[in-house]
């Protein structure tokens, strides 16, 4: 790789870095990570999904447990925290990752979690997009379209 512009080392202009490993930003990089991952989660006991790639499944006598990937945003669900915890730390030991804790919002999906269960409403999707159309401040009505037949 050339020495990037701005950082160039002045006594020897002409030498390369070497790289040790790949660098975001770089075409197969995503890739390599996702292959490295999935390898880890694959030696950690999980089998990968034949429905979605991005799904690994670890079942054991006392749980499931389920971690979705998406680019570099990942999910983990199950019923046993304490299985749920140690994957985390065993995951922290390799790769540089940080654990944002309870899942709140996940790919322009709002996650809300009660006594009951885990929903996801529609309500900050709809607001986001109303704001983006500039239509925040439209008044709202029961139905979508005009109730009056027109002449």
């Amino acid at each position: 790789m050339d020495q990037p512009p701005g950082f160039k080392y002045p006594q020897f202009p002409d030498h390369l870095c070497k790289l040790k490993r790949s660098l975001y930003g770089l075409k197969q990089a995503s890739r390599q990570w996702f292959s490295r991952f999935a390898a880890v989660l694959i030696q950690f006991g999980f089998v990968d999904s034949k429905a979605n790639l991005s799904l690994f499944v670890h079942t054991d006598t006392s749980c499931i447990i389920y971690i979705l990937v998406y680019v570099d945003d990942i999910i983990i669900t199950g019923f046993n925290v304490v299985v749920i915890t140690d994957i985390i730390q065993r995951l922290h030991k390799e790769f540089d990752i940080t654990d944002l804790g309870p899942l709140s919002f996940f790919l322009g999906i709002e996650a809300i979690r009660d006594a009951t269960g885990l929903y996801l409403p529609q309500r900050r999707y709809i607001v986001d997009l109303l704001t983006k159309s500039k239509m925040d401040g439209a008044k709202s009505c029961s139905t979508p379209i005009s109730t009056t037949v027109a002449d």
